[in-house]
C-alpha cells in the first residue's frame, strides 16, 4: 500500500520528519496531565517508565533495518536515538562523543522536557531526570546491546540552577556488564500489527541518501535523504508514535483494573491533545491553506492516519473515509474515534482555523469525516490547551550543517 506521504516532495519530506519525531515527543506532555489527575505523580512516573520501556527497543530495531545501520555498536546505539521521537533533534538537543565503538559520551545542550517540568519543582524534575531515565535509557540501548550501560555524569536538578549542559551521560557497551532486565511488556507490544506492519523498502536507486550506513553525523541533515528514504522514515516515526501509545495503553489499563470508562476517557484526552498541537505543526511546517481543503489535508498527513498500510482510509477531495483496519485490532488511536466519539477530529480541523468543524457519518469502525465552515470560532479543546503548556508546542528548528563524527 502506498504511503501517503509519497505525494510530498523531498524537500516537504525533509521540513516534515523532524516534526513528526517531536510530535511523538509531546505525546507524553499530553497523556501525564491525565494521569497524575487519576493516580498521582508516583503512578505516573511508573506509567512513563512502562510505556518508553515497552516500545523503544521494539521500534529502535525497525528503524535500525529500514536504514541500513544494524549493529551492536556505539555508533548504531547513537544513530538510533537521533532518530527516535523520545530525543527530537533540537529541541532534546543530543551532543555525542565517540571515543571508541565501545565507548561514548552524550550531553544535551538543550533540554526541552527538563525546562517543561523545572516550573513544576524539583520533584517532578528528579522524577524525570532520574527514575524515569535510568531504566528507560538502559531499556533503549537494549535495541542495540544488552550489555550496553547509559550512566549520569550529571543531571538536574541543576546546581547552580542555570547549569550547562543540561546533563550528560556516559554510554560503555561491555561484556562483563549484566544484561538489561527483561521487559515483560515487549513481548506484548512486538506481537502488535504495528510493529509487525510491512512498509515499501526503500529505493535504492533513488537521488540521495538510501539508508544511515555510513558515518554517524552531528545533527541528522534529513534534506540529504532520498525521496524514498524521508517517506520510509515518516511511515516509521508514526508506527513509534503507536507502538509508544499501545505501551501506554497497557500501562493505563493495568492501573485502571476494571474501569474501561476511565481507561478509555484519559487515553481519548491524550489523543485529544496530540490531535490538536500535531495539527497545527503539521499546517504552519507545511504552509497549507487555512480552509476546508487544508484541514482534510492535515487530516491526510496526521499520525492518527498514519501509515497507509496500518491504518486504512480513503482520502477524497471531499471527506475522508476510515475503515477497518489493523490499527483497529490493536486498539490504536483510530479505535477511540466514531460519530459519538468526534473529539480528536474536532480538535484536528480546529487547529487549521477554529471556524471549521468535522462531521462524521457512519459505525465505530467504518466513518466517513467531512469538513465544514460555520460562522462561529470553536473555543480551544482543554485537552489541547494542556498539551501546549510544553514549550515544544511552539518549538522553532534552526539550519544546521551536518558533520561527521569521529573518534577522537
Amino acid at each position: 500500500m502506498m504511503s501517503r506521504y509519497a505525494a510530498l516532495s523531498r524537500k516537504e519530506l525533509a521540513t516534515l520528519v523532524p516534526e513528526l519525531l517531536l510530535i511523538g515527543q509531546l505525546i507524553d506532555r499530553s497523556g501525564m496531565a491525565h494521569c497524575i489527575s487519576a493516580w498521582g505523580r508516583e503512578e505516573m512516573l511508573q506509567i512513563a517508565i512502562e510505556e518508553w520501556a515497552a516500545s523503544s527497543p521494539l521500534y529502535t530495531k525497525r528503524m535500525q533495518k529500514a536504514l541500513k545501520y544494524e549493529g551492536v555498536d556505539i555508533f548504531t546505539l547513537f544513530k538510533g536515538l537521533q532518530l527516535d521521537i523520545g530525543a527530537p533533534p533540537q529541541f532534546m538537543d543530543f551532543r555525542y562523543t565517540v571515543h571508541d565503538r565501545w565507548h561514548g559520551e552524550f550531553h544535551l545542550d538543550h533540554c526541552g522536557a527538563l525546562l517543561d517540568v523545572e516550573p513544576m519543582g524539583e520533584d517532578y524534575v528528579r522524577g524525570m531526570c532520574h527514575d524515569i531515565e535510568d531504566p528507560t535509557f538502559d531499556a533503549t540501548a537494549l535495541a542495540t546491546n544488552p550489555k550496553a550501560q547509559v550512566r549520569p555524569i550529571h543531571r538536574p536538578p541543576r546546581t547552580p540552577a542555570d547549569r550547562h549542559p543540561h546533563c550528560r551521560w556516559t554510554v560503555i557497551i561491555d561484556e562483563s556488564y549484566p544484561d538489561v532486565p527483561f521487559i515483560p511488556a515487549l513481548d506484548i507490544v512486538g506481537a502488535t500489527h504495528a510493529y509487525n506492519c510491512e512498509l515499501e523498502p526503500i529505493d535504492p536507486n533513488d537521488e540521495g541518501m538510501a539508508d544511515y550506513s555510513g558515518e554517524l553525523l552531528a545533527d541528522v541533515d534529513f534534506a540529504a535523504f532520498s525521496h524514498s528514504a524521508l517517506v520510509r522514515i515518516a511511515d516509521e516515526v508514526c508506527l513509534q508514535m503507536h507502538l509508544l501509545v499501545k505501551a501506554f495503553t497497557l500501562a493505563v489499563d493495568k492501573r485502571a483494573k476494571d474501569d474501561a470508562a476511565l481507561a478509555r476517557s484519559i487515553r481519548t484526552k491524550q489523543l485529544i491533545g496530540i490531535a490538536g498541537v500535531a495539527a497545527e505543526r503539521i499546517h504552519n511546517a507545511l504552509k497549507l491553506s487555512k480552509d476546508v481543503k487544508g484541514a482534510l489535508r492535515v487530516l491526510e498527513l496526521h499520525p492518527l492516519l498514519n501509515p497507509a498500510a496500518y491504518v486504512y482510509a480513503d482520502i477524497d477531495p471531499n471527506f475522508v473515509h476510515v475503515r477497518k483496519s489493523p490499527a483497529y485490532e490493536d486498539g490504536s488511536w483510530i479505535s477511540l474515534i466514531s460519530p459519538v466519539a468526534d473529539l480528536p477530529l474536532q480538535a484536528i480541523v480546529q487547529a487549521v482555523d477554529p471556524h471549521l468543524r468535522a462531521e462524521v457519518s457512519g459505525t465505530e469502525s467504518d466513518w466517513t469525516v467531512r469538513v465544514i465552515e460555520t460562522d462561529t470560532a470553536a473555543k480551544k479543546l482543554s485537552e489541547v490547551e494542556v498539551t501546549e503548556f510544553s514549550a515544544g508546542a511552539s518549538w522553532v528548528f534552526e539550519e544546521r550543517k551536518s558533520l561527521p563524527l569521529t573518534v577522537v
